[in-house]
């Protein structure tokens, strides 16, 4: 039913300024106006991480759910973990509008939010709220725009939402905010982790739960830093890689006129690349670190070349603009329908089968 009213609804929904659309959809989720999954997710999908049991491994990516308003009904859809954020720790407007971009014909979108979002304490009220489900909610944690040290932003954000959080992402990998990405390099990404890391262990101190925390990096990372960063991150005991964010290249676009807007790319024409650097860190980290792999999941066999890249979990976002809800189902039908295709008994299986294959393509094709 809800699938075909979103077939109905889209052309309405596209006819609306893309951030217009984005808050209706929110505001109708937040009243209890979306399909609810029924029966639960075959066995086969579940996905052991962090002590925790996802009862598959799609969730939505951060960008969706900027202020922790609709976790519940992200879950309750059939996700099997939601990531809400990316959250700074004061109120932040963002880029000035127009700051998003629908490339209908390239099924992709850009956006230049600049991490526009209601601050910690709003997304915390919500999150502290007693849940109507027992989904995995992790929380997204970034840098304000004027901070004069970030990664004591990053730090507030672990404190912040360590009582709530099921993990924590720290996201360095945004391209629209001005020189974000440069805590990407090694030596910075060091001093970040380590300050993170200690934060972390001043709440274990304190009684509080251990988070996992994972890093979010951008696909457009150079080749020569890739081993670099992983390094980092396995020396300093980081429990997961989220590859990637948006990227900046523009190659095979067909829209060239909105194509040509600034600001971070996403969906369809983001796969390869996006896929192609998973592959690569799979392969650098020899198994110390799980990875989240995003970019590009539209359908079940570009969610089940992610797995088979390395990618224990994933996360989209763009694929469900131009699929709807009905994207949900039918993306864990084609995975399972994959599984017993390739002989899999279960997905934790196929984890990174053909990562040799994907870290061995170029990344100049998009």
């Amino acid at each position: 039913m809800f699938g075909a009213l979103f077939e109905v609804a889209r052309p309405l929904l596209h006819a609306l300024d893309p951030e217009q659309a984005h808050e209706l959809t929110l505001k109708a989720l937040e009243a209890g106006f979306y399909p609810r999954a029924t029966g639960a997710d075959d066995p086969r999908l579940v996905s052991e991480l962090w002590g925790m049991r996802f009862s598959n491994p799609v969730g939505v990516a951060a960008g969706f759910d900027k202020d922790a308003r609709v976790a519940d009904a992200v879950i309750a859809m059939g996700f099997g973990y939601t990531e809400v954020g990316t959250v700074t720790p004061r109120p932040q407007a963002g880029n000035a509008r127009p700051r998003i971009f629908r490339l209908s014909g390239d099924r992709a979108i850009i956006n230049r939010l600049g991490f526009n979002n209601a601050g910690h304490a709003a997304a915390l009220a919500r999150l502290s709220r007693p849940s109507q489900s027992s989904g995995i909610v992790g929380v997204n944690v970034g840098a304000n725009r004027d901070a004069v040290d970030r990664a004591s932003d990053y730090v507030a954000g672990i404190r912040a939402f360590s009582d709530v959080a099921a993990y924590l992402t720290v996201n360095v990998s945004s391209p629209n905010t001005p020189g974000l990405r440069d805590l990407q390099a090694p030596a910075q990404l060091d001093s970040l982790l380590q300050r993170v890391l200690a934060a972390r262990e001043e709440l274990v101190g304190a009684g509080k739960p251990r988070r996992p925390i994972v890093v979010k990096l951008a696909p457009d990372i150079a080749e020569a830093d890739l081993p670099g960063i992983v390094e980092v991150v396995v020396a300093r005991g980081l429990d997961g890689i989220a590859i990637g964010n948006t990227t900046l290249a523009r190659t095979g676009l067909s829209d060239a006129r909105q194509g040509a807007e600034p600001g971070g790319l996403s969906g369809r024409p983001l796969f390869h690349r996006s896929t192609v650097v998973l592959a690569r860190a799979h392969q650098l980290a020899r198994g110390a670190v799980p990875l989240i792999g995003i970019g590009g999941i539209d359908s079940g066999a570009a969610a089940f070349a992610k797995i088979e890249a390395g990618a224990t979990l994933l996360q989209l976002y763009t694929g469900l603009v131009y699929g709807g809800p009905a994207l949900i189902s039918r993306l864990k039908a084609e995975l399972v329908a994959h599984l017993e295709r390739d002989g899999y008994a279960r997905v934790g299986d196929a984890v990174g089968r053909r990562a040799p294959a994907w870290a061995a393509k170029s990344l100049a094709a998009l």
